[in-house]
């Protein structure tokens, strides 16, 4: 199985924060057998988080 991360907020993309809950989640993921095969990150506007989700790759589904 494999995963796509979506991060969502602006103090992300500014560099406001660091995004550690990406990396926790992949070590996670990957304890359990799935494959992150990368991550993105969006903005707080609804109409970024549903271009993200939309612009998502299409990842199969085995």
């Amino acid at each position: 199985m494999i995963a796509h991360l979506l991060t969502i907020g602006d103090e992300i993309l500014i560099g406001q924060i660091v995004d550690t809950n990406s990396a926790w989640m992949s070590r996670e993921l990957n304890l359990r057998g799935i494959l992150v095969t990368g991550k993105s990150s969006v903005g707080d506007t609804a109409e970024a988080i549903t271009e993200g989700l939309i612009t998502l790759p299409h990842l199969p589904t085995s």
